[in-house]
């Protein structure tokens, strides 16, 4: 099973105004389903299924308490230059959120499982970039947006999904979730 550790985000009015913006452009973009909007923690990548009772016990070895998240600015990985993947950026709770990936990736390493490694940049993945349409225009978005407060969010839960991948974009399905305390 292809799996991964995130936090739902919803689909709020901030939201649906940033992914208007973008969608105006009519670029050559493939904008994240809004019911599959998330922050990974942990991509797990395939995961054997009688690994998976050891995912939902490390997870539930991890204490966290509600913390809120505010959402801040446009981005685009690998480069602003060369934007493949668009996302939001955050600003509160950037740390809150690295502490708990931590922690998550501390127990998980204590059962033998192992999320993708990489330096982990939190942030929320709204687009993907399949061509070079409006590209242009997409940079002077990415750059009028950088530093505008958006949105916030608190963090209660924490999801393990079940990614399939399907020719119309992946389906998750939520396998296990634990509660802030």
């Amino acid at each position: 099973m292809r799996l991964f550790i995130g936090i739902p985000v919803k689909f709020e009015e901030w939201l649906q105004r940033v992914y208007s913006r973008v969608e105006a452009l009519r670029a050559d973009i493939k904008m994240v389903e809004p019911k599959n909007v998330h922050i990974t923690l942990a991509f797990l990548g395939e995961v054997r299924e009688e690994k998976v009772d050891l995912v939902k016990e490390s997870m539930k070895e991890v204490k966290f308490s509600t913390f809120s998240l505010t959402f801040k600015g446009l981005g685009a990985f690998p480069s602003l230059s060369r934007p493949r993947v668009i996302w939001v950026g955050i600003s509160n709770g950037f740390n809150d959120l690295k502490t708990l990936r931590t922690s998550l990736v501390k127990s998980l390493a204590a059962r033998g499982v192992r999320p993708e490694d990489g330096q982990f940049q939190p942030h929320l993945t709204i687009g993907r970039v399949k061509g070079p349409k409006g590209v242009l225009e997409l940079m002077k978005l990415i750059e009028e947006m950088l530093d505008i407060p958006l949105g916030e969010q608190e963090v209660r839960e924490v999801t393990l999904f079940k990614s399939v991948l399907t020719p119309k974009g992946p389906i998750y399905e939520e396998l296990a979730s634990i509660q802030a305390h």
